[in-house]
C-alpha cells in the first residue's frame, strides 16, 4: 500500500510545527526521515497515524484520502504506529502485549495466534519470555515488543519512531534486520523516523532529512549519506535561510 503526505501542515495550540512537508512511500518500500531534534519528525508521525489533526495538506493511503482519520480508524485500514520510546505495557506479560495488538481482529483466533508465530520467529528473542512482565524486559526486548506488538495487528503499512534510540549496535542490527525481512518477505510498506542515519540507510530505499517542519532534501540514501548538508543537519547546524522555529 503506498503512503503519500502531500503539503501537509499541523500545530500545536498556535504554533505551526509542519510546513508543507511531501513524503511518499511506495508499496512494499521503506523510506526513512532524519533530521536532527526539533525538526518535526514525530509531528510527522502523528499527523499521518491520526494521533494530531492535520491544519492543512492531505494523507493519502492507496490513492485514499485519510487525512484527519482518528488513530483508531487508521488502525483498522492497515496502518499501524510504533512510537518512540517503546510504550509498551510494563506490567502486562509478553503474551497479553501481543494480544491486545491484535484486539480488532480477537475473534480470528487461528489468524491471530499464527501471526503471533510468525513475530516470534522474527524476534525470537521474546519466545522464551512470554510469561513475562514487559517492563521487566531489556530495551531492547522491549523495542522488539512493541515492533511485534505492531505487526499483531496486521498492517499494510507501519510508522515507527526512533526505535534505535538507546540501544547497542548488537540490538539496532537485529531491529533493522527485521525490518528489511518485512519490506522484502512480508510487502509491509515502512516510514521510518531515525536520527541513526548510517543505520536506516543501509535498509532504506529513499530518504528525506527534515529542517525546522519542512523536507529539505531527498533522494537516494546512498547520495544523501555523502551529501554534507545532512551533517549539518544533524548536527543542529540547519538551514540559515528557514527562519520558522518548530519542535517534535
Amino acid at each position: 500500500m503506498t503512503l503519500r503526505v502531500s503539503g501537509l501542515r499541523a500545530a500545536y495550540d498556535r504554533l505551526e510545527v509542519l510546513h508543507g512537508v511531501d513524503v511518499e512511500v511506495g508499496a512494499a518500500e521503506l523510506a526513512t526521515v532524519i533530521g536532527a531534534n526539533g525538526a518535526g519528525k514525530t509531528t510527522l508521525l502523528r499527523a499521518v497515524s491520526g494521533l494530531l489533526r492535520p491544519t492543512a495538506g492531505t494523507v493519502t493511503l492507496a490513492d485514499r484520502d485519510v487525512t484527519g482519520f482518528p488513530a483508531e480508524r487508521l488502525a483498522g485500514i492497515g496502518l499501524a504506529h510504533v512510537p518512540e520510546n517503546r510504550l509498551v505495557f510494563p506490567t502486562l506479560s509478553v503474551t497479553d502485549n501481543l494480544t491486545l495488538g491484535a484486539y480488532h481482529r480477537r475473534r480470528d483466533t487461528a489468524a491471530v495466534a499464527a501471526d503471533r508465530r510468525r513475530v516470534l520467529e522474527l524476534f525470537p528473542r521474546l519466545s522464551g519470555r512470554l510469561g513475562q512482565a514487559a517492563g521487566t524486559l531489556s530495551g531492547g526486548e522491549q523495542q522488539m515488543l512493541a515492533i511485534a506488538r505492531g505487526l499483531m495487528a496486521r498492517p499494510t503499512v507501519l510508522v515507527l519512531d526512533e526505535p534505535s534510540l538507546g540501544l547497542a549496535p548488537l540490538i539496532v542490527a537485529e531491529i533493522f534486520s527485521a525490518l528489511a525481512g518485512l519490506r522484502d518477505d512480508d510487502q509491509l510498506t515502512i516510514l521510518l523516523v531515525e536520527q541513526n542515519a548510517r543505520a536506516a540507510f543501509k535498509v532504506a530505499d529513499r530518504g528525506y532529512v527534515m529542517d525546522r517542519g519542512r523536507v529539505v532534501l531527498s533522494g537516494r540514501p546512498a547520495d544523501l549519506l555523502n551529501d554534507p548538508r545532512v551533517h549539518s543537519a544533524y548536527l543542529g547546524g540547519g538551514y540559515r535561510d528557514e527562519p520558522t522555529p518548530a519542535t517534535s
